[in-house]
């Protein structure tokens, strides 16, 4: 990998059972993540993901890129526009820096409304 080589898109359809899912498995009950009717009385259209689900997701896009034997080092990212179901989101990727066997990606994740979320990955990729 060389700085400004670019990782292929990756598109997540953003379903209900998505983010419900997401929700449970990272133990987050908040209601606006699993129901649209008090989602909507806080000011929200639909339910929409929580960063639990959108963390794994960036993880998932990086790992599937390097291979299983990378080791993630560091994920920092920001939420932006939220994910809501029907739409979907795609990652892309631009490599930012390599140092030996750690490579630093800027990650974005885009969806209808906007950037969902924006950040950065540092991972060690075993030689």
């Amino acid at each position: 990998m060389n700085v400004g080589d670019t990782l292929p898109p990756l598109e997540i359809a953003v379903t209900r059972t998505l983010i419900v899912a997401g929700a449970i498995a990272s133990r987050d009950y908040q209601d606006v993540h699993h129901d649209a009717e008090l989602a909507r009385e806080k000011g929200s259209p639909d339910i929409f993901m929580n960063i639990l689900t959108t963390n794994g997701l960036v993880g998932r896009y990086i790992t599937d890129h390097l291979g299983p034997r990378a080791v993630l080092r560091k994920v920092a990212i920001r939420l932006g526009a939220p994910n809501h179901p029907g739409d979907t989101m795609t990652l892309t990727g631009t490599v930012t820096a390599v140092v030996g066997n750690t490579v630093e990606i800027r990650v974005v994740g885009a969806n209808g409304i906007g950037h969902h979320v924006s950040g950065t990955v540092v991972a060690e990729v075993a030689a």
